[in-house]
């Protein structure tokens, strides 16, 4: 009999999920406390609390990783904002799905419209510097004639 509601107690803490100090996902992703409470001022984080204390869950853990995954290839916190709402009120992937494609579309053309700009930049650049050389040579020359 005491076997089974120990192993009832050990079924009842294995569910338990497994949550987070501020401290803990700072360390897993490399980024500050600080940045983190900002994402929870912005509503994209929503951690318990114990006292003082925040308490963050897996999903809380998932989100970060989202945040900082959308951050690195440009999505603003907005946009990311606009996806976790979706996916809260509509947990049907499909909604989420093509509302992600459209702005990876969005984000894909925006990318494409500078890297042409950093590419006429460049040329531009050289031709200054050719010129800047050419100039450079000719003074060099009068100096030595």
């Amino acid at each position: 009999m005491n076997v089974v509601k120990q192993t009832e107690k050990q079924s009842a803490s294995n569910k338990k999920e497994k949550t987070y100090s501020i401290g803990e996902l700072s360390k897993v992703f490399d980024v500050t406390p600080r940045s983190i409470r900002f994402y929870e001022e912005q509503g994209l984080l929503s951690p318990t609390r114990s006292g003082q204390t925040r308490i963050y869950s897996k999903k809380d853990k998932v989100r970060l990783k989202l945040i900082l995954r959308g951050k690195r290839l440009g999505f603003s916190l907005a946009e990311t904002r606009t996806l976790f709402n979706l996916y809260d009120s509509h947990q049907n992937s499909k909604i989420q799905l093509q509302a992600m494609l459209e702005m990876t579309k969005e984000k894909r053309a925006l990318l494409i419209q500078q890297l042409e700009d950093i590419n006429v930049l460049m040329i531009e650049l050289d031709e200054v510097e050719s010129r800047c050389q050419d100039e450079l040579e000719q003074i060099n020359k009068g100096k030595t004639a």
